[in-house]
């Protein structure tokens, strides 16, 4: 355990750190810090909301590879974002809720042959929410 811990602290860059009270941190550092946390015990199901707040560009992209590699080695990811270039990056299968209904599921793919002229998850999501439609 304690060369994963050290793995850990290496990768979010964590040494300067170590022994000072998360109360502490910055909301960034906070956020890495809970990354940190997580990887140490390996989840299979990862349940994230905004995952990318408050990160710097670099620690932007090592989650982004972090969560790469554990959908390889057969996490499941659920995220939630308001980011939809950040959605658009990462998501193997997306679903677009707006005021707490359903109106999209599946790959980004699928969502823009079901809308044909909508490329851009952006402009998939405007369509959809601003015409209340469902592709469901």
């Amino acid at each position: 355990m304690k060369e994963k811990i050290q793995m850990v602290i290496e990768l979010f860059e964590l040494q300067d750190f170590v022994y000072t009270l998360s109360e502490n941190y910055s909301h960034g550092m906070k956020q890495r810090l809970v990354f940190a946390c997580a990887l140490l015990h390996d989840p299979k199901i990862w349940v994230i909301d905004e995952p990318m707040v408050g990160l710097d560009p670099k620690s932007v992209r090592i989650v982004k590879d972090l969560l790469r590699a554990e959908v390889k080695k057969g996490a499941s990811i659920f995220m939630s974002t308001h980011s939809l270039e950040i959605a658009t990056e990462t998501a193997d299968y997306i679903g677009i809720i707006h005021l707490g209904k359903l109106l999209a599921l599946g790959t980004l793919e699928e969502l823009r042959s079901k809308l044909e002229g909508q490329q851009t998850l952006e402009e998939i999501f405007l369509e959809l929410t601003l015409h209340e439609r469902s592709l469901l």
